[in-house]
């Protein structure tokens, strides 16, 4: 596996990997906005045989502190080093930016769902930590866990 990026114009890969994930990504008009999003923030890709199979879209809110918008591997792809690839290659690039934190937001737990519990379990494996859950930040009934992580410093 190769980690590529950051790279522009991957609008259709992003998308086209969202599309293996329905049980994520099953809303239409939010998959294509990760998908759109992809274009404008900075996207990393995980490669095999020279194809996309996972992705990572990073977001600046200030220069020390960065947000993990999206992160997906392809269905066929899962539980195979390509999520840990991605976290570690996206890591390394904002550190040496000089970034020294990293956030991510995702179904907290208390919204009854097997694959948002796996996703939270990544994050925890990967070096997480819950910081607050939001009830109604995206909308009533879909209740938003804030992660965070500390970089570590070049210096």
């Amino acid at each position: 596996m190769q980690i590529v990026g950051p790279v522009r114009d991957c609008s259709d890969e992003c998308e086209r990997i969202l599309r293996t994930l329905p049980l994520w990504f099953g809303h239409e008009e939010s998959l294509l906005e990760y998908a759109r999003d992809a274009e404008r923030h900075s996207t990393f890709f995980a490669m095999q045989d020279g194809r996309a199979v996972g992705l990572v879209t990073l977001h600046e809110h200030f220069p020390q502190a960065w947000e993990v918008h999206c992160i997906a591997v392809e269905a066929g792809h899962r539980g195979q080093g390509s999520g840990r690839g991605l976290q570690a290659a996206a890591e390394d690039w904002l550190v040496n930016k000089g970034v020294r934190l990293l956030q991510v937001k995702t179904l907290a737990a208390s919204f009854p769902s097997e694959e948002y519990a796996q996703t939270r379990e990544f994050y925890r494996a990967v070096g997480y930590l819950p910081l607050e859950v939001f009830p109604e930040l995206w909308e009533a009934g879909l209740p938003v866990l804030l992660l965070v992580k500390v970089l570590r410093s070049t210096a």
